[in-house]
């Protein structure tokens, strides 16, 4: 096991590296044609993985960003860029790699911690399949156990404010707009000339859990479900779209699931452990 703060970090990129090589390996079939491809470190592998495979098999897909960073990395990587908006009607992607700031038992997900969570999830719910790609600090048995910052809101500026108030009501843990120091006075701008607010909650509730009778998970005592808490977030007025990706993956509807059909982590022992909606 890491010691050291740099032996910790080279694990960690290794184990980003491991799972990104062996999601694409598992989900990236030679007649795909369409890929989505997401933001942050661990898609770094997952584009580098696909460019190992040569023009040969890339030369006919086109890549589908998430933002200005997987733009550049497809850039960068020399494959065919194309935008989710040149999507033609009744056409899905593929398949598209994300990551995730964190996954519960259930493949629920926190994401928006690089502010690109609303055409995160525009790109993955546009394709067949949805397979996140993450490292082992990423696993936790329910949603805001290791993730403390809160869930990622982006909202209309003009709205934050009355949008704090509701947070708070719904029993958020000091909600705050994120700030862009040090590197920019102010809120951070996501793509779409929106704020985020980072609304931390308590450990969000499983199904299993209200199943038993000892919590009911709409908001009492603080108590959220995921479902529950994410219907009321993106009922607010003002909010434009939230980091929490539920619901349906994409092997139980035919269009638009958020979640995904199998979750990619590489492990500090440098295995990669593979959950899928039924293990």
């Amino acid at each position: 096991m890491a010691t050291t703060a740099e032996e910790q970090a080279k694990l960690v990129e290794t184990s980003k590296r491991l799972a990104a090589y062996q999601a694409v390996k598992d989900h990236l079939l030679p007649e795909y044609t369409r890929i989505g491809i997401g933001s942050g470190s661990t898609v770094v592998y997952v584009v580098e993985a696909i460019a190992e495979l040569g023009p040969a098999v890339t030369s006919k897909m086109a890549f589908y960003p998430t933002g200005s960073q997987s733009e550049e990395l497809i850039e960068a990587a020399a494959l065919n860029l194309q935008y989710i908006s040149k999507l033609p009607a009744g056409q899905q992607l593929d398949v598209a790699f994300d990551g995730a700031d964190e996954v519960d038992d259930d493949l629920n997900l926190i994401k928006g911690g690089g502010a690109c969570l609303w055409q995160e999830k525009i790109v993955a719910a546009s394709a067949k399949q949805f397979v996140c790609v993450a490292d082992f600090r990423k696993l936790s048995p329910r949603l805001g156990t290791a993730w403390k910052k809160g869930i990622p809101i982006e909202v209309l500026p003009m709205a934050a404010p009355r949008v704090l108030d509701e947070l708070q009501r719904m029993g958020a843990q000091n909600p705050r707009i994120r700030l862009g120091l040090p590197g920019k006075a102010g809120a951070i701008v996501t793509d779409n000339g929106m704020w985020i607010i980072d609304a931390p909650f308590a450990p969000l509730l499983l199904p299993r859990e209200i199943e038993s009778g000892t919590q009911t998970g709409n908001g009492s005592n603080g108590a959220w479900t995921v479902d529950a808490l994410a219907d009321g977030l993106i009922k607010i007025p003002g909010v434009a779209e939230i980091g929490l990706f539920y619901g349906k993956n994409g092997l139980e509807v035919a269009s638009g699931a958020q979640k995904p059909v199998a979750a990619y982590f590489g492990m500090a022992d440098g295995t990669v452990e593979v959950r899928t909606p039924s293990s």
